[in-house]
């Protein structure tokens, strides 16, 4: 008997190396730009605050101001009202705090700059997750605002801008400390980490880009070159008449808390947007658990409205009347959905489509979060389908809907 050779052979996989980050930057250690800054002590103090969602953005740029500025803070979050940062910034009577922000009332800082030294508070993220900072903190809106026009284009090749008068966190902040500071022109070497962490950027993908020019990367850009809409599901394409979009909110307490194990997360606010015949569905339901104290600013409702919401029962019956067998159940990721399903069990319908996955299948990339998808587009937010953030994200989704389809 010949014995097959290949049934000796033994397949062995190594687990990639982890790629070694720097600690204080947080960029993999072949990108690192620390040894570009520079401490730059100023009269002027500056408070950033991001969106949550941007700190695990890679190349954010209020990292980089952070680390040049010994007397900046940065606080990551999206409901900052209460906190104790927010009370030391509005008590600062020695540098009263103002706001960095564009739109009508703003005061052009360069021809009238405030007088004496301030705190200047500066919001970081994309510009919808701006909005949502200053719409969820009152306290932020209500500060005297100051904007500027800037003297060039953005030198941020690495992150695309939605206009070309559009600049990173850190040159706006670079702009105006530079009139602040009376002109000084130490405040420019917190550019200096940005432009080598830029020009880095655009090395890896060059030298990224020429090794995977030939072979399967071959292949892959015919496909892109093929019409995206035929890697769309069928169901996006051929029943837009039952395409129902959905969106929900939780009431959920952070991990690690005690409340959490007594009040896990729940379906608080629910979402439905039929396209072909512009019926819109929203209902309130009220916590069975304890409202956690983020869950209104987080989900933009007030606490009353949550604590006086339907019952279970009354929701059931609501949202039969609405749903139909023929719908076609569309939403971003699966989260809400299993949210829903685990409060009401078998009352959505089984046709789904998952927008996330088809926008990736679309773009052959990842995408984001849908305000993203659609900045990175040049796609204007659309108007709030209903009330709290879930109108918003259910607008978004059948804007993308839309694109992706052509329709």
């Amino acid at each position: 008997m010949t014995r097959d050779p290949r049934a000796t052979r033994a397949t062995v996989t190594r687990e990639p190396e982890p790629r070694l980050v720097c600690e204080r930057c947080r960029r993999p250690e072949v990108v690192c730009y620390c040894r570009f800054v520079t401490p730059v002590p100023t009269r002027t103090r500056v408070v950033i605050f991001q969106h949550r969602r941007e700190r695990d953005v890679p190349i954010n740029t209020a990292r980089i101001a952070s680390l040049c500025l010994p007397s900046s803070e940065l606080h990551v979050g999206v409901s900052f009202s209460g906190t104790a940062a927010l009370r030391a910034l509005l008590d600062d009577r020695e540098r009263p705090a103002v706001l960095l922000y564009p739109g009508p009332g703003a005061i052009d800082i360069e021809t009238s700059p405030p007088d004496g030294p301030v705190t200047l508070v500066v919001l970081d993220g994309t510009w919808s997750q701006a909005k949502k900072l200053l719409r969820v903190n009152p306290e932020l809106g209500a500060l005297p605002r100051y904007a500027f026009r800037p003297p060039s284009p953005s030198d941020y090749r690495i992150r695309s801008e939605p206009r070309e008068d559009y600049v990173s966190t850190l040159e706006a902040i670079v702009h105006v400390l530079s009139v602040l500071e009376g002109g000084d022109s130490r405040v420019t070497a917190l550019l200096e980490p940005f432009r080598a962490m830029v020009a880095m950027q655009v090395a890896y993908r060059e030298s990224e880009h020429a090794r995977h020019r030939h072979g399967p990367a071959r292949e892959k850009r015919r496909r892109l070159r093929a019409d995206p809409t035929t890697r769309l599901p069928s169901l996006l394409r051929e029943r837009p008449s039952d395409l129902l979009f959905v969106y929900g909110e939780a009431n959920a307490w952070p991990y690690g808390t005690k409340e959490r194990a007594v009040s896990p997360e729940e379906l608080v606010h629910w979402t439905a947007h039929r396209v072909a015949t512009g019926e819109t569905f929203s209902a309130l339901l009220a916590p069975r658990g304890l409202l956690a104290p983020s869950t209104p600013g987080y989900v933009g409702i007030a606490a009353a409205d949550l604590l006086a919401g339907l019952s279970p029962a009354a929701f059931c019956e609501a949202w039969k009347a609405f749903v139909r067998p023929e719908d076609v159940l569309v939403g971003w990721g699966g989260y809400p959905t299993r949210l829903f399903a685990q409060a009401f069990g078998a009352l959505l319908p089984e046709a789904r489509v998952d927008l996330r996955l088809a926008t990736r299948g679309y773009a052959a990339s990842r995408v984001g979060t849908m305000e993203a998808y659609l900045e990175a587009n040049g796609l204007p937010g659309p108007p709030s389908l209903g009330i709290g953030r879930a109108g918003v994200r259910l607008a978004e989704m059948v804007a993308i809907a839309r694109h992706l389809t052509r329709t």
